[in-house]
């Protein structure tokens, strides 16, 4: 599995992590596939994909308690796990409260990265920024970022953030490369920040001219479309954190870590 890594620290990711989105429940606890998703998450790790992805909005926080229940059956050390603070949380005691019930959910003393799931409605960069370096200060994460966030608001986040900011978490894909087409990605790189890419794997009609290039591709390579969609986000210089539950996506996932795309592959991948 390739490792990237994070931001200007000592830390190496693995390129493709598992993302939790849907897992327990989304906007609200779904209680009834909590075991696939428990055993999905401890054969992730096996797999190598120890970078676990989560928020305390998914499942209504029910996602972060099954993330728990994987680690009890997981060498803890083993795994990097980044969970996501509500934007209506960032208040430096809304922030505590939402901190702790993220750690007892999660049955751990602290998380490896915390990000704030979006930019805030109410409160300034300045001040987000503020509570989250406060968390940092207290013990509670090793490190800090951001998601969903723009050039101009990243921008803004390093300038008042007194500590690193490793990470920002956005969509990106072979079909919505907007993080690329606004300079994001670029400016990530510039200012050693690693852009974290959800959703990598875009819905796609079969016969979309996006689809029949990435089996094009596969097909020399001996994969599989997604596999090369996971691929070229990695050739991009992302982490990714694709969510799966079953044991054959699970694998064909982990796979994707592996797969090199040449700079033919890409522009093939890329032209109109």
């Amino acid at each position: 599995m390739k490792k990237i890594q994070l931001g200007n620290t000592s830390e190496f990711l693995p390129a493709i992590g598992i993302g939790t989105w849907g897992m327990g429940g989304k906007f609200e606890a779904d209680y009834s596939k909590d075991q696939e998703a428990i055993e999905a998450l401890v054969k992730a790790v096996d797999l190598g994909m120890t970078h676990i992805d989560t928020a305390e909005y998914y499942g209504a926080g029910h996602t972060e308690e099954i993330v728990g229940k994987a680690l009890k059956k997981i060498e803890v050390k083993k795994v990097f796990i980044t969970s996501k603070i509500w934007p209506d949380h960032l208040r430096l005691k809304d922030a505590i409260n939402s901190i702790e019930a993220t750690l007892k959910r999660l049955g751990t003393d602290h998380v490896d990265l915390y990000l704030v799931h979006w930019p805030s409605s109410e409160l300034t960069i300045e001040e987000t920024m503020e509570t989250m370096n406060e968390l940092l200060k207290r013990g509670y994460t090793r490190y800090i970022g951001v998601s969903n966030f723009s050039v101009n608001q990243l921008k803004e986040a390093i300038r008042f953030s007194k500590a690193p900011v490793v990470c920002n978490q956005v969509r990106f894909n072979i079909q919505d490369r907007a993080a690329e087409e606004s300079g994001l990605l670029d400016f990530c790189v510039e200012n050693h920040v690693t852009l974290t890419a959800y959703s990598p794997l875009n819905r796609m009609d079969f016969d979309s001219p996006t689809r029949r290039k990435l089996e094009e591709v596969a097909r020399h390579k001996n994969a599989t479309w997604t596999q090369i969609a996971l691929a070229w986000v990695v050739k991009k210089g992302a982490l990714t954190i694709p969510k799966a539950t079953s044991r054959e996506h699970l694998e064909e996932n982990a796979k994707a870590g592996d797969l090199e795309l040449s700079n033919e592959d890409m522009e093939y991948l890329e032209s109109k």
